[in-house]
C-alpha cells in the first residue's frame, strides 16, 4: 500500500526514488522547487535511462502565481533530406533519421537561470555520484531495460555500438538490484555543469555530437546544436466540468488530453464505477478519438494548419462525441501511444512545477555519442512521411519536419 508522505517544506515526486531523494537533497540545501526539479531530471537521466537522458527533450509548466509554459523539444536538423523521406510508408524508429536537436539541457538550464536559488552546479552533484558511484537498479527500471535488449542487441550498425556498450555490456541488460555505473555519463554532467550548458550546444559536447554524426550517417551538425533554444509559451486550457485542465500547447501532444476531457464532458461517468468498464470504455473512446485529430493536424505550430483552438473547440468536441457507443472505434491510423516516459513535479510555498522528460520511446534512438554518455532521442520516428501533410504545410510560409 502507497502510504502518504507529509512535510513542511516542499514535496518531490517521481517515478524513481533515488532521483526523488536528489531534489529534496535541494530543498534541504536551501534550494527552491525549481531547484529540486532540475536535480531531480538531472539524476533521472542516469538512474532510468530507459526512458530518458542528456538527449532528450523537456517541457514544463510552472506556478509561481501565474503559469507559464517552457517547450525544450528541438528542432530537426537543418539539413535533412527531406525528398528522400517523403511518401516512405513511415519513418523509422530507430537511427540517425529520427534525431532532432535534443532540448533537455536547455530546459535545465532556463528554468534555473529565471527562478533557482541554488548555483546550477550543485544540482547536478547527485547525478554525478549515482553515475560515477553506481546505483542498484531498481525493478520496474530492469524490467524495461529487459524488454529494450531484443530490440538494441540485434543491430549491427557503426552508429549502434557506444549505444550497446555502455547500456548492454556483456551483451545484456543489468537486472534488478545489480549496480550500473557510466562514469562518462558522469564526466559530460560535470561539462554541462561547468560551462552552463554551453559546451553542449557550443563547445566540447557539440562537437563530440557533430563529429559522430558526420562518422555515421546523421545530419545535426553545430550550427543545429548552436542555434537551439528553449521556448517560453502560453499553455492551453479546458474547463472539463468547473476544473481548469492546463498543457503546453502544440507541438506537443498534450492537447490530446484536453480534447478528449472535451468530448468526455457530455457524459456523466459518475453514473458508473469509478474502474468500470463502461468508465474506461468511455474514456478510453475519447483519447483514440483525440489521438486520430493529433496524429493528422499537431506539429510545429508554425506549420499548423488547423489552429489548438479550432481543436479545442466545444461544438467540434460535441461532434466527435457523437461517434461513441456501445462497441469500440476501429483504431485509428494514430493507435494510442505506446511506450512511456518520466514524469515529476516538486512544489514548495512560492513554486509548482510540472515536468516531462523523454526520449519519446524508450530509450530513444539507438544513438550514444561515444565517451559521453549522451543517448540521443527518437522524436522523429514520429513525423508524416505524407507527401500531401506536408506540402500543405510548406504552403502555410513555415518551416516543416519539426
Amino acid at each position: 500500500m502507497r502510504q502518504v508522505v507529509m512535510g513542511t517544506r516542499g514535496a518531490v515526486a517521481t517515478s524513481q526514488p533515488l532521483a526523488t531523494f536528489a531534489g529534496i537533497q535541494m530543498l534541504l540545501a536551501g534550494g527552491n522547487a525549481i531547484d529540486a526539479a532540475i536535480a531531480t531530471a538531472i539524476a533521472l537521466t542516469v538512474v532510468e535511462p530507459t526512458s530518458n537522458g542528456i538527449g532528450s527533450d523537456a517541457f514544463a509548466l510552472v506556478w509561481d502565481g501565474k503559469l507559464h509554459g517552457l517547450n525544450a523539444s528541438g528542432r530537426s536538423p537543418r539539413h535533412i533530406p527531406v525528398e528522400t523521406l517523403l511518401n516512405a510508408p513511415r519513418m523509422p524508429d530507430l537511427g540517425w533519421k529520427t534525431v532532432t536537436v535534443p532540448g533537455a539541457v536547455s530546459a535545465w538550464r532556463s528554468l534555473s537561470e529565471r527562478w533557482g536559488k541554488l548555483p546550477f552546479e550543485k544540482l547536478f552533484e547527485p547525478a554525478i555520484e549515482y553515475a560515477e558511484a553506481g546505483f542498484p537498479v531498481s525493478p520496474e527500471t530492469a524490467r524495461a531495460w529487459q524488454r529494450a535488449e531484443q530490440i538494441f542487441t540485434p543491430l549491427s550498425g557503426a552508429e549502434y555500438q557506444p549505444f550497446q556498450a555502455v547500456f548492454f555490456p556483456n551483451g545484456r541488460a543489468p537486472r534488478a538490484g545489480e549496480i550500473w555505473s557510466s562514469p562518462n555519463h558522469a564526466k559530460t554532467l560535470r561539462s554541462i555543469a561547468q560551462s552552463q550548458g554551453e559546451s553542449f550546444y557550443r563547445g566540447e559536447l557539440a562537437d563530440a555530437i557533430a563529429q559522430f554524426a558526420e562518422q555515421t550517417g546523421g545530419w545535426i551538425d553545430r550550427t543545429d546544436l548552436a542555434t537551439h533554444q528553449a521556448d517560453w509559451v502560453t499553455p492551453i486550457s479546458t474547463n472539463y466540468r468547473g476544473v481548469d485542465v492546463w498543457e503546453i500547447p502544440p507541438n506537443t501532444h498534450g492537447i490530446a488530453t484536453l480534447m478528449a476531457l472535451n468530448i468526455l464532458e457530455g457524459f456523466d461517468l459518475t453514473q458508473f464505477p469509478r474502474d468500470s468498464v463502461e468508465s474506461f470504455h468511455l474514456q478510453i473512446e475519447a483519447m483514440k478519438l483525440a489521438f486520430a485529430d493529433v496524429d493528422r493536424h499537431v506539429s510545429d505550430p508554425a506549420s499548423m494548419i488547423v489552429s489548438a483552438a479550432d481543436l479545442l473547440d466545444k461544438t467540434y468536441a460535441a461532434q466527435r462525441r457523437q461517434l461513441i457507443c456501445d462497441n469500440a472505434l476501429p483504431e485509428t491510423s494514430s493507435g494510442l501511444p505506446k511506450g512511456g516516459t518520466v514524469y515529476l513535479a516538486a512544489a514548495d510555498q512560492d513554486f509548482m512545477v510540472s515536468f516531462i522528460q523523454s526520449n519519446y520511446a524508450g530509450f530513444g534512438s539507438g544513438i550514444l555519442i561515444p565517451g559521453t554518455g549522451i543517448a540521443l532521442q527518437n522524436r522523429a520516428s514520429g513525423f508524416s512521411t505524407s507527401r500531401g501533410d506536408n506540402e500543405a504545410r510548406e504552403q502555410t510560409g513555415s518551416r516543416k519536419w519539426h
